[in-house]
């Protein structure tokens, strides 16, 4: 599913204005990206989290490249979309 289908799905389902829902949907997304970029984690509680994992320098076997410490961001599920999706429920 795209943006643009998540949007119109919503939008269908609530009435609101696309445009309105686009704002809010980007809205959202630049929120959680400014957030990771402070290394600060989202948690939406019965949904799942995103969160900042360090990531250590590493040293790559049979090669002289050294990859430096870093963070990557990363996105926990909670328990219930987990079974959601397991079980194939909307």
């Amino acid at each position: 599913m795209t943006k643009s289908e998540i949007v119109k799905e919503i939008s269908a389902r609530t009435g609101i204005d696309s445009k309105a829902v686009l704002a809010v949907v980007e809205g959202f997304m630049t929120e959680v990206k400014t957030s990771l970029g402070k290394e600060e984690n989202v948690y939406l509680r019965g949904f799942g989290s995103f969160i900042v994992k360090k990531r250590a320098q590493n040293i790559s076997k049979n090669t002289t490249m050294i990859i430096p410490a870093h963070n990557i961001p990363v996105f926990k599920p909670s328990e219930e979309f987990l079974t959601m999706v397991k079980m194939g429920k909307q």
